[in-house]
């Protein structure tokens, strides 16, 4: 599934940057680089996202019909 998401990125204090998605709470990213940073939240997207995938089909029942459905 390719999606895009938003990339706030800003220096640190310390050296280096930093980066939040705000479509995805508590996913965030830092690097020496802005590069760095976005691959880093980008890693910290997806690790987020399979997590709460699981956590819902955790709960379905065994005959349950999983599909993909197109949005946008």
């Amino acid at each position: 599934m390719k999606a895009e998401f938003t990339a706030i990125i800003e220096p640190a204090p310390e050296g280096g940057f930093w980066a939040i998605c705000p479509e995805v709470p508590g996913a965030n990213g830092q690097g020496e680089t802005i590069e760095d940073a976005k691959n880093n939240l980008r890693e910290a997207i997806e690790l987020l996202l399979e997590d709460r995938k699981a956590d819902i089909l955790r709960g379905l029942p065994d005959d349950a019909i999983q599909d993909k459905v197109m949005v946008g």
